[in-house]
């Protein structure tokens, strides 16, 4: 009798459950499915756009490696065209690093306009602020050569702080500016600054060495 007890007992819970289960199911079974297929399309979605994502990355990468092919080449034109096609349909960093290889090349043949291009670059805030400062210092050495100290220290002065990861190259072309232009006891300064900086680079150090002893050479500066 026991066991008759237990039993009809337990398929009355067994029962209770199995409707318990379709009340449930038939409440919230279009929500779970919902759900579901929502975690489904999550994941193709995810999928297809890596898929996508690498495949733009490396059609990109190979058209920026095939414009440097052309620069190498001498085919500057070329080369030109189709970073300037880079720029304005590339994906990922490529279309800022096709406009930085357009100003170098430009560079050989129009040096003010490499200027105003690297310029233009390092205001742009859109561009990561690494390829900003790289694009500042660039111009600084260029106006080296074509510009005053006072242009050049516009560009460096402020990579030239000791945070600056580009603090040693800003004070050499600080330093060269200001050499060139006469201003030894500047000079100095700057290629003092990169000598008693531990983490200076050797071959900028070299050539700070080397410009001091000449200043000092020239009897325009006391050692």
């Amino acid at each position: 009798m026991v066991n008759q007890d237990d039993s009809f007992i337990r398929e009355v819970n067994e029962e209770l459950r199995s409707d318990q289960m379709r009340l449930v199911w038939k409440r919230f079974g279009r929500v779970l499915i919902a759900a579901a297929v929502l975690v489904v399309l999550g994941t193709i979605g995810k999928v297809s756009y890596d898929y996508w994502r690498d495949g733009e990355a490396s059609a990109a990468g190979d058209q920026f490696l095939a414009a440097l092919t052309l620069a190498r080449d001498g085919k500057k034109d070329e080369a030109l065209a189709a970073l300037g096609e880079l720029e304005k349909e590339g994906f990922g960093a490529y279309p800022v690093l096709a406009r930085m290889r357009s100003a170098s090349l430009l560079a050989e043949t129009d040096a003010a306009g490499a200027v105003t291009a690297f310029t233009t670059i390092a205001k742009d805030a859109s561009v990561p602020q690494a390829l900003r400062d790289a694009a500042r210092l660039r111009a600084a050495y260029l106006l080296v050569d074509t510009g005053t100290y006072e242009q050049v220290s516009a560009e460096a002065e402020q990579l030239a702080t000791p945070q600056s990861a580009l603090r040693h190259s800003a004070r050499e072309v600080l330093g060269l500016s200001a050499f060139k232009s006469g201003d030894y006891a500047r000079a100095k300064e700057w290629f003092d600054a990169i000598l008693n900086d531990g983490e200076s680079p050797r071959n900028v150090a070299n050539r700070a060495q080397m410009l001091l002893d000449l200043i000092v050479a020239s009897g325009k500066l006391s050692s």
